[in-house]
């Protein structure tokens, strides 16, 4: 068994390559989808996280409205770190659990954890390897742009995390992403490759 951690900054098209691997045959464990699980409503990190910020950021159906709550942490520090000690201890236990679900499945899996914020994450991750997608400034803006985000929500979510040169330098792996779909799939399945090799 192996286990990887996928990231890379937002807008570089992380979950286009998790998708990738999953199609190849590894397991994906969706930190994002994880993140979303936990502050399901009435939740322990749900009743924090309205303690602190205000029933403002819910929606009619008591989910939290994550545009919004965006809004609030993506300018302003102090409260994107707050909002992550509620919840990323959570994240960390559904992990585990997931991960020793699929141990016992197949032992001799290739697992990927996608994880956006692997190196701004305060706890380390266990992973064997890190593979980080890359993309350029450009490409970032735009692909956030086509998701109806602005370009001033857009440059502030970028600088909440670390500069992408900086992960790229502490990668096992790097998949350059500015190019096409096909680009993308060669290089993904050429790590792939050398992970199933790499496994124990």
């Amino acid at each position: 068994m192996i286990i990887v951690g996928l990231t890379g900054n937002v807008g570089t098209g992380k979950s286009t390559v998790a998708n990738i691997f999953k199609e190849l045959g590894a397991y994906v464990i969706d930190w994002d989808e994880l993140a979303r699980e936990v502050v399901r409503p009435h939740s322990r990190a749900w009743k924090e996280i309205v303690e602190y910020f205000g029933k403002s950021i819910l929606n009619a159906d008591l989910t939290i409205n994550r545009q919004k709550l965006a809004d609030i942490v993506f300018s302003d520090k102090e409260k994107l770190e707050k909002l992550n000690q509620i919840v990323h201890p959570e994240v960390f236990k559904e992990d585990e659990r997931i991960l020793n679900e699929i141990k016992s499945l197949a032992p001799n899996a290739v697992i990927i954890k996608d994880i956006p914020l692997l190196f701004e994450l305060t706890r380390p991750v266990f992973v064997d390897k890190i593979v980080v997608v890359s993309a350029s400034e450009q490409t970032q803006l735009r692909r956030l742009e086509e998701k109806g985000i602005s370009r001033e929500d857009a440059q502030n979510r970028m600088k909440s995390q670390l500069p992408l040169e900086e992960k790229v330098k502490s990668a096992d792996f790097v998949i350059n992403n500015d190019g096409s779909l096909e680009m993308t799939k060669r290089q993904a399945k050429e790590i792939y490759s050398l992970l199933r090799q790499g496994r124990s």
